[in-house]
């Protein structure tokens, strides 16, 4: 656990595409019973069909709840999206924008990523900006250059508040993760790209979570890197008493 972070650290869980409502209950059910009044702050991102049994299962408690995805516009004629004001009523209250398999199976691109981050933040939604290179352009030595471009377009519009995740590609769904050290050379780099945008004092206060198959074996050696503020958990979180593990490393 690293000792000395201003930055309240922050874990998402991403159900993505997995569990039925009863299941999402149960879940729910045992991981707030195995809550110990973690200092971290949490939050489940889950598909747009359990927001319901999951927001009746999470009332008044301390864990947060997110959407997986937003349509830039408010309402309209767009088959099969969700707005930020559909995700606000069914009580949400953060939005994951731009994830790695978004951009992958669904062709997201920079700006499209920024529009929803602005969409977010007109919705009183705190968007989960993700960023991160896939295998080739790290392979390339492209990494720095693939995140600030990523990072700048999706700031264009200055949405505030925000969080970023930086989601090294070639390590999601693979059992892969960067080591401590790759990891906290990305985070640095996009707190440094943050102070050119932002300044130094706004840079400090963002925080930057790992969301590259980390899991409860790797993340007290993760988390006690500077500039790592917490964790975006996909696999990992589908089991609350793994998840809980992870809560845990942080405090």
């Amino acid at each position: 656990m690293r000792s000395q972070n201003p930055r309240r650290l922050l874990i998402g869980g991403n159900w993505k595409m997995n569990l039925l409502s009863r299941q999402a209950r149960d879940y729910c059910q045992a991981f707030v019973s195995g809550w110990e009044g973690f200092s971290t702050e949490v939050v489940l991102f889950v598909s747009s069909p359990l927001l319901p049994a999951v927001a009746e299962s999470l009332a008044s408690g301390p864990i947060g709840l997110g959407g997986q995805d937003l349509h830039p516009e408010s309402k309209g004629a767009f088959t099969g999206d969700v707005s930020g004001p559909q995700l606000a009523d069914a009580g949400c209250s953060w939005v994951l924008c731009g994830h790695s398999e978004r951009r992958r199976d669904h062709g997201e691109s920079d700006r499209l990523v920024g529009r929803k981050a602005a969409a977010a933040v007109s919705n009183s939604l705190t968007p989960l900006i993700c960023v991160g290179e896939t295998e080739e352009e790290r392979e390339r030595q492209e990494t720095f250059s693939v995140l600030k471009r990523q990072l700048e377009t999706a700031l264009e519009s200055r949405p505030e508040p925000f969080a970023l995740a930086y989601e090294p590609v070639w390590a999601i769904g693979t059992g892969r993760s960067a080591t401590p050290e790759m990891a906290q050379q990305a985070h640095q780099h996009l707190r440094e790209t943050l102070a050119d945008l932002l300044g130094d004092e706004a840079a400090a206060t963002k925080r930057i979570l790992y969301g590259g198959s980390a899991n409860p074996e790797n993340a007290a050696a993760l988390i006690s890197q500077p500039d790592i503020d917490g964790f975006l958990v996909g696999g990992a979180s589908l089991d609350p008493e793994r998840f809980l593990a992870m809560i845990r490393c942080c405090g």
